[in-house]
């Protein structure tokens, strides 16, 4: 199976209902349980896919997308809107991944490589060159489809900035992949 032209093998979710469980572990008798579980069921893989398309590395996304489920549970009282709450946490934790890999390089430059697999597909190993905000706005933009002024939003920058960031990404794809 393929989606949004990412492999079958990368959007799936193979310790989903292991990750569910733990999550789900202590959380209250009061319908909260199946409310996070819904939510749950009904987000963690499109989070997956999007947290995927902005690392480059499964076992990374499934982590930030997990992480972010718990951060959901902590607030669980006092978030209104769980799925735009956590689409904003696991964006905020790819933001964060890729400046700690990029302290982690400069500091051990000689050490840490970042190779791309061979089973990676051509535009996955296009993205993972670009710049942070350049691969989010085109991911947001063509994989989630969102207008310019919620990436802009979640971007905290303006929509023309989007825009801007969305067509020199393109420009950049391009080079790379004729």
């Amino acid at each position: 199976m393929q989606r949004f032209g990412v492999p079958g093998h990368l959007l799936g979710v193979g310790d989903a209902p292991r990750l569910r469980a733990e999550l789900l572990e202590g959380v209250g008798a009061d319908g909260s349980e199946q409310a996070l579980a819904d939510v749950y069921s009904a987000d963690f893989e499109r989070l997956v896919r999007l947290a995927y398309l902005l690392t480059g590395s499964r076992a990374t996304a499934e982590d930030l997308v997990q992480d972010s489920f718990l951060r959901l549970h902590d607030r669980w009282d006092d978030v209104r809107a769980p799925s735009a709450y956590l689409r904003t946490v696991v964006l905020n934790a790819c933001r964060a991944h890729h400046r700690r890999a990029r302290r982690e390089a400069a500091a051990f430059g000689d050490l840490v490589r970042d190779g791309v697999q061979p089973e990676t597909p051509v535009l996955l190993d296009a993205l993972a060159r670009l710049p942070y905000r350049q691969r989010a706005a085109l991911v947001l933009r063509f994989y989630e489809d969102w207008p310019d002024a919620e990436i802009a939003a979640l971007l905290r920058c303006r929509p023309a900035t989007v825009r801007s960031l969305v067509h020199r990404g393109l420009a950049a794809l391009r080079k790379v992949i004729t």
